[in-house]
């Protein structure tokens, strides 16, 4: 089973290039040899450099020349061309890059509009080469932010041309949103009209702010630089740092915040590349986690983040990690699952941790957490043998929770005050094909979202009325 990544857009592409660059690490501490496996399978093809590259992926035996299964696309080339001068070069290939050289300007309408129409072909023709050395399709994924313009307008163009060409695959989509106070001052208007094409085409939305990674690196340089932790945290926690890695460029500003959500996106897709005694595809955390459609967006939270335990892990210190994982410091949105409601949780676990394990610390943590009426027993969970490199153990919590409820509030605080005072408008106006109808259809999306999260939290404590869904005729 393959899943087929898209990065789109400035920050899509530097998350995308972490991730590539993690994953070939922990592919190599597990695979002595060399030796292309299907592990190395699910997100590398394995091409024989003498063909050009247009011959078949050789399946047996030595590692020849690895390419990542990726469509790299930004309007500008900035990025693309850093990954292409940079360690990775070799994994990437100019069948797998679509780029322009003026950018989206931080309108979502030139992204979507401007670029959409211009790009699709290409697009659509590199998808269909791409899709075609998968021998099973399990979804797609796309790593873009919500803010700029390429990353929110021609990253829901891509979300869409997925849906039309290959209707029956999933949509991962890890969507970065901006912070209040954002460099973007048209990030209000380019996350809203994104957020309507995500509740409309997407299966699953992981949300990620960037304000909480913010917080999380801020938390590790204190902890680091206080030296009363020096014992426990490593100086260069794989979670933050990129040292260990091909890349040996000086950090930028950036570099440990997309290594974090590189990072969920390893653990995401650890089950895919590894053995595990208990696997977790993508499309079931879809299937388990979203019981609604437009209830998509799922809270993810990761463990450890603030310490390297050591090797051999006693279980009081494994039962911590399971509370970390529901506690607000290691959330990757500003959200406080505990005290909201549940439709269901997925925890993936990594390393040498049993199923006895899990059991017990769903028992022990299940008494504090509110879940609906309906779904008491909603937790899926999977485990994976291959810990991340460096760490013994490590936990992903994905929460399906109405806590996502307060970002989408005050997304939608933001675009008002600008909508109000029609700030900005012309630069959209004037694209061709955007009508001012595109924004109010945007703000209503969201509020009806928004309402849909209000009438489940006003289940938890009153009667419970359970949300109108499908009429079933019996």
């Amino acid at each position: 089973a393959v899943s087929l990544p898209f990065a789109v857009g400035q920050c899509g592409n530097q998350v995308g290039c972490r991730f590539w660059d993690l994953a070939l690490r922990e592919h190599a501490a597990v695979n002595k040899k060399g030796i292309y496996d299907e592990a190395l399978s699910s997100f590398f093809r394995n091409v024989d450099t003498r063909s050009g590259g247009n011959g078949p992926d050789i399946y047996k035996g030595k590692i020849c020349s690895l390419k990542a299964r990726a469509l790299l696309i930004d309007m500008e080339e900035g990025v693309v061309n850093e990954i292409l001068q940079g360690p990775l070069r070799d994994v990437f290939d100019s069948k797998q890059l679509i780029t322009d050289v003026s950018g989206s300007g931080n309108n979502w309408a030139v992204g979507h509009k401007i670029y959409g129409g211009q790009y699709r072909e290409n697009i659509v023709e590199k998808l269909r080469k791409t899709a075609e050395h998968c021998d099973c399709l399990q979804c797609f994924f796309i790593i873009h932010s919500m803010g700029g313009g390429t990353g929110s307008g021609l990253g829901t163009f891509v979300l869409n041309l997925l849906e039309e060409e290959f209707p029956e695959v999933y949509r991962f989509v890890t969507s970065v949103y901006p912070s209040g106070e954002d460099d973007v001052i048209t990030s209000p208007y380019n996350s809203v009209l994104a957020m309507k094409e995500l509740n409309e085409h997407a299966d699953c939305v992981l949300p990620i702010e960037n304000e909480s990674l913010f917080e999380i690196v801020n938390k590790i340089h204190q902890m680091i630089n206080s030296g009363k932790l020096g014992s426990t945290v490593k100086q260069n926690s794989l979670v933050t740092s990129s040292a260990g890695s091909a890349k040996t460029l000086p950090e930028k500003p950036f570099d440990a915040m997309n290594n974090i959500v590189a990072n969920l996106l390893l653990n995401l897709t650890s089950s895919a590349r590894f053995e595990g005694s208990l696997n977790m595809d993508l499309n079931e955390i879809s299937m388990n986690l979203v019981p609604f459609p437009r209830l998509h967006y799922l809270v993810s939270s990761l463990t450890p983040l603030y310490t390297l335990a050591d090797v051999n892990v006693p279980s009081r210190r494994l039962d911590q990690m399971f509370s970390d994982a529901f506690s607000r410091d290691h959330q990757l949105i500003q959200a406080d699952p505990k005290h909201s409601l549940y439709l269901a949780c997925a925890l993936l676990v990594r390393g040498n941790v049993q199923v006895s394990d899990l059991r017990r610390n769903i028992e022990r943590l299940k008494p504090s957490l509110h879940f609906v009426s309906w779904n008491q027993e909603g937790w899926k969970t999977g485990l994976c043998s291959v810990p991340p490199v460096g760490h013994s153990h490590s936990l992903l919590a994905l929460a399906n929770n109405t806590c996502v409820k307060p970002t989408f509030i005050e997304l939608k605080d933001r675009f008002m005050k600008l909508y109000k005072k029609k700030a900005h408008l012309h630069h959209y106006l004037q694209i061709d094909g955007m009508e001012q109808s595109c924004f109010s259809e945007a703000i209503s999306s969201l509020t009806d979202l928004i309402e849909e999260y209000n009438e489940l939290d006003a289940t938890k404590s009153g009667p419970r009325i359970d949300p109108s869904r499908l009429k079933i005729a019996v």
